[in-house]
Order: structure tokens, then C-alpha cells, then sequence
């Protein structure tokens, strides 16, 4: 069954595990946790792991959204990025000359998944971020070592 989400249902500790798969082959895999906390416009997300290429480099990782009431997410200059479907579903962003095609699975929460698909000039590649709520303490903290 399908769950619809309201913009508290997100708030907390998440472990975070992201799939990227380029066209032309190479693949990456980043691994930590997100935390969505409270914030003055809704809820403040903050995201930090490590992201593992298939050469085996290491790289630092962090990503900072603001998230409305609304379920709409906005980049942390304010700009918007795309807007979350409660239900779960379709959604899109278009940063010229990039097309960010986007859908969001609620279908097993409280994990649930999010995958792009990116096309442009330079860039042609599918990630796929699976989060799963940490219960305790030691999730997340095992989500920040990756």
C-alpha cells in the first residue's frame, strides 16, 4: 500500500545508500546518512557520506536542501529544485540545458527511494538513493562511515 507523506514523516536520522550509473559505464556508489531537522521554512536536510567511484577513489560528500511544508525542495540558496508527490510519483527539474527526470517510491516506508534520471550536454547518467529511517544512535552513526 502506498503512503502518503506529510513534510514531518521525514524529519530525523536517515541512512542513506545512492547508486549512480553513468551511460558511459562508470559507476559510483556514495553511502552515509541525511538528517532532516527543524528549520524557520520547514525542515532543514543535510546530507554527508562518502562517495566510492569504481577505481576505487574515495571522495567527502555533502549535500543541503530546505524543505517546505508544502513538500517543495529548494537548493540552500533558495532557489527551487522540485517538489516531493505526497502519494509517491513523477517529478522533474530543468536547470538549462540539464533535464532531471525524478520519481519517488513510498511503497515500502519508512524506507523509500528516489531516482533521477539526468540528461544533458554533459551528463547522461540514472542515481537511485535508497533511505531507510536509523533506529538508534549507532545507525547513524554507521551511516557516516559508509
Amino acid at each position: 500500500m502506498r503512503k502518503s507523506v506529510t513534510l514531518s514523516d521525514f524529519e530525523g536520522v536517515w541512512l542513506v545508500e545512492r547508486d549512480i550509473r553513468h551511460a558511459d559505464g562508470m559507476v559510483a556508489r556514495f553511502a552515509g546518512r541525511a538528517c532532516w531537522r527543524p528549520d524557520p521554512g520547514g525542515l532543514a536536510y543535510h546530507e554527508t557520506g562518502q562517495m566510492v567511484l569504481d577505481s576505487g577513489m574515495r571522495f567527502a560528500g555533502e549535500r543541503r536542501y530546505l524543505w517546505a511544508e508544502d513538500l517543495s525542495v529548494r537548493f540552500e540558496d533558495g532557489r527551487f529544485f522540485h517538489k516531493v508527490p505526497p502519494m509517491g510519483g513523477e517529478t522533474g527539474h530543468w536547470c538549462d540545458p540539464d533535464h532531471y527526470e525524478g520519481r519517488y517510491d513510498f511503497a515500502s516506508w519508512p524506507v523509500f527511494t528516489v531516482a533521477w534520471r539526468v540528461r544533458g550536454p554533459r551528463k547522461d547518467y540514472r542515481m537511485v538513493t535508497c533511505y531507510t529511517r536509523a533506529n538508534d544512535f549507532a545507525d547513524a552513526e554507521r551511516g557516516t562511515l559508509g
